[in-house]
């Protein structure tokens, strides 16, 4: 099974602005791509922190010292890599609690933004395209059953498997890796088993 990557989610063309840009261009940017927070980068486009709504806010009401992008960032930056599963940037996101990353490559320069919203995309897979996967990646190639040995339904990423299997040990194998399914969001095992099977 492939999981779909960072690089495969995230937005490419990522805006940013520099450690001198204003509070002003800052918000002009944040209401013109309708974005909640901008990297901040150097010289070399390598991101150095991040400027939310929230940064904006504080020191709007704060009204003290510089306005600019360095002196309102949070830093240093928390970034993702494009190579990175949808679950280890969701992982980084809940850990610091941000709702967006800047995605660098392997010299630490912007290349992108993955964002929450980008995440939430792994939800809208077609049902169709999930079970697909199950059956011909799960169910034939992992664990080499006929294509027919399981019924596969999927309703809003909802999978109901039922069938009947000869191991009982293969069942709860089986619900673990189509959880594992990007778009699946829950598993019901409906499946039964021959009769007798597993005995000595």
């Amino acid at each position: 099974m492939r999981h779909r990557s960072v690089a495969d989610l995230m937005t490419p063309t990522a805006v940013a602005v520099q450690r001198g840009t204003s509070f002003k261009e800052i918000a002009r940017l944040l209401d013109e791509y309708g974005i909640t927070a901008v990297p901040v980068v150097d010289e070399e486009n390598r991101p150095v922190g991040v400027v939310s709504e929230a940064d904006l806010l504080r020191r709007h009401t704060a009204k003290d010292g510089p306005s600019t992008a360095e002196a309102m960032m949070s830093s240093p930056a928390v970034t993702a890599r494009p190579s990175w599963t949808a679950v280890e940037a969701a992982r980084l996101m809940e850990r610091h609690r941000v709702k967006r990353l800047p995605v660098v490559d392997a010299d630490g320069r912007l290349i992108g933004v993955l964002s929450r919203s980008d995440l939430l995309q792994l939800f809208l897979r077609r049902d169709r395209s999930i079970q697909e996967e199950i059956r011909e990646d799960v169910i034939v190639r992992i664990l080499r059953l006929s294509p027919s040995a399981v019924h596969i339904d999927v309703d809003e990423g909802r999978v109901t498997l039922s069938g009947t299997l000869e191991r009982p040990g293969l069942g709860p194998i089986l619900v673990r890796l189509c959880e594992t399914v990007d778009g699946v969001v829950e598993v019901v095992d409906r499946m039964t088993y021959e009769e007798g099977a597993g005995a000595s």
